[in-house]
C-alpha cells in the first residue's frame, strides 16, 4: 500500500458506506496512512489518542483489560471496521487496545484533519457523523442483546440451559 488512503477502501468502510465517489476522495485526502507488523501496537488503554481508525487490509485485535489485569481479545476487526468513534467524538480517553494480528494498514483520521473537512464539505462531514452514530448505536444494540442473553443464562429464563 501507499503512503496515501485510497479513496475507493474508505467508500467501503462503515464509517463511509453513504458517501459519494468524489466524497471519499476528499476524505482521503485528509486522512493519514499506518503500516502495522504482525503484533505492532497502534493504540494503548487508556491513551489520550482521538484519532479514527479505518482498517484498510489485515486484520485488529481489539484488546481490553479485565479487572485482574489480563489482556483479552473481545473482537478481531476486519477492512472496513472502523475503531475510536468514541474517543474521536468525545475526546474520552481509549476503551481499548488495537495490535495488529499480521499485516494491517490503517487509515487515520485526526479531529484537526476532520475539521477541514467540516469547514470545506459540511455536508460530508454530515453524512460521516450520522455514519459514526450508526456504528456507536449497531454496537450498543449488540451489546445489550449480549447483556440480556447472558442474564436469561443466569437466571435460567427464555431457552434450554
Amino acid at each position: 500500500m501507499s503512503n496515501k488512503a485510497d479513496y475507493k477502501l474508505i467508500g467501503k468502510s462503515t464509517v463511509c458506506s453513504e458517501i459519494t465517489e468524489d466524497e471519499a476522495k476528499i476524505l482521503a485526502e485528509a486522512m493519514g496512512v499506518r503500516e502495522l507488523k504482525d503484533g505492532e501496537l497502534l493504540v494503548s488503554e487508556g491513551e489520550a489518542d482521538h484519532t479514527l481508525y479505518i482498517l484498510a487490509s489485515g486484520k485488529l485485535g481489539v484488546i481490553s483489560a479485565a479487572a485482574d489485569g489480563k489482556q483479552n481479545l473481545v473482537h478481531t476487526m476486519i477492512a472496513g471496521e472502523c475503531a475510536g468513534t468514541r474517543a474521536f467524538v468525545d475526546h474520552s480517553p481509549r476503551r481499548a487496545t488495537l495490535r495488529a494480528v499480521g499485516k494491517a494498514t490503517v487509515y487515520m483520521l485526526t479531529p484537526e484533519a476532520f475539521d477541514t473537512v467540516v469547514d470545506n464539505h459540511p455536508r460530508l462531514a454530515y453524512k460521516v457523523m450520522r455514519a459514526l452514530f450508526r456504528v456507536t448505536h449497531s454496537n450498543l444494540m449488540r451489546m445489550n442483546q449480549e447483556t440480556q442473553q447472558l442474564s436469561n443464562y443466569i437466571h435460567k429464563t427464555q431457552g434450554r440451559y
